[in-house]
């Protein structure tokens, strides 16, 4: 894969979340906000659950009036690269690119938090949906995001 190029927007949320129909309205409003008045053309994609899945929804529904923007997963094992060894589940969805993020650590958890802290880096703009919560995933990613002082909206916030 080549470097990413154009304006990036990545994703981080629960497994599980109320998939309402505000939030739904909500993603799509600031994503397109961003894809139009913003240029954003790379959404990045790395988990499971319900954020991502509704995420990734919106993005595709988005993709067919703008059909220039990119949807990428972001695999945290280099073997995913090959379509054979791929998980089912992204059998069951349509991405323009797979990529890995080289990543210095094997453990699978560990692997996760730091292909999140890689496509974070990539990103100009991250949209979480996090609570609060010490052993989160999402959080993690969350605190990260701040740390890194990168531009974001928590949705579990506004909701």
């Amino acid at each position: 894969m080549g470097e990413i190029m154009g304006k990036v927007c990545s994703f981080f949320g629960h497994r599980q979340i109320t998939n309402t129909e505000n939030l739904r309205k909500v993603i799509n409003c600031l994503v397109e906000k961003l894809i139009v008045e913003k240029g954003y053309q790379i959404f990045l994609f790395g988990g499971l659950g319900a954020f991502d899945e509704l995420c990734y929804e919106i993005v595709s529904s988005l993709k067919e009036k703008y059909p220039s923007i990119q949807r990428i997963y972001c695999v945290h094992d280099e073997k995913y690269l090959l379509p054979s060894k791929r998980p089912d589940y992204l059998h069951k969805t349509v991405y323009e690119e797979f990529i890995y993020l080289p990543l210095a650590f094997e453990y699978w958890y560990k692997r996760i938090y730091y292909r999140n802290c890689e496509m974070i880096e990539k990103s100009d703009y991250v949209i979480f949906y996090a609570k609060n919560k010490q052993d989160s995933g999402a959080n993690k990613a969350l605190k990260y995001a701040k740390k890194r002082k990168k531009e974001y909206v928590n949705l579990f916030d506004e909701n």
